[in-house]
């Protein structure tokens, strides 16, 4: 295996309220808040394993994608197994349809804050506990 500088932590979302960010995305990912704070909250199933961390910024200004001025940054895809019962949840939830290009396999929306997402359709995900690692090289 080689050597690694830093293991990733997190990824943070900027947005006006976390705990209701937080709470969105604990309910479509099975996950549990692990930190809890007015302006910091951090969802997860174990401790330092791909959490989600929400804080709050003020003024909050929602990404503007896909614009052409603006174009994709970051997004976050997430499995599931069936399309139908995947959209209809989420959009229970307060997210926001995004129809755009032919979607073939995935679904974009918007979360409450505005930040972008896709739900992908029947990618098999395998077991972190059992993935090999892998270099990147280019």
């Amino acid at each position: 295996m080689e050597p690694m500088i830093g293991r990733l932590e997190k990824t943070v979302f900027d947005c006006p309220d976390p705990r209701g960010l937080a709470a969105f995305y604990a309910e479509i990912l099975g996950m549990r808040v692990l930190e809890n704070e007015p302006d910091w909250v951090v969802i997860g199933r174990e401790e330092h394993m791909r959490e989600l961390a929400f804080q709050k910024v003020d003024p909050y200004v929602a990404p503007r994608w896909p614009e052409r001025e603006h174009p994709q940054q970051l997004h976050l895809d997430i499995s599931v197994e069936d399309f139908d019962p995947a959209i209809e949840a989420v959009l229970a939830l307060g997210a926001v349809r995004r129809p755009g290009a032919p979607e073939t396999g995935y679904r974009v929306f918007e979360d409450p804050a505005g930040h972008p997402f896709c739900l992908v359709h029947g990618r098999k995900v395998p077991d972190p506990r059992f993935s090999q690692t892998q270099r990147v090289s280019g």
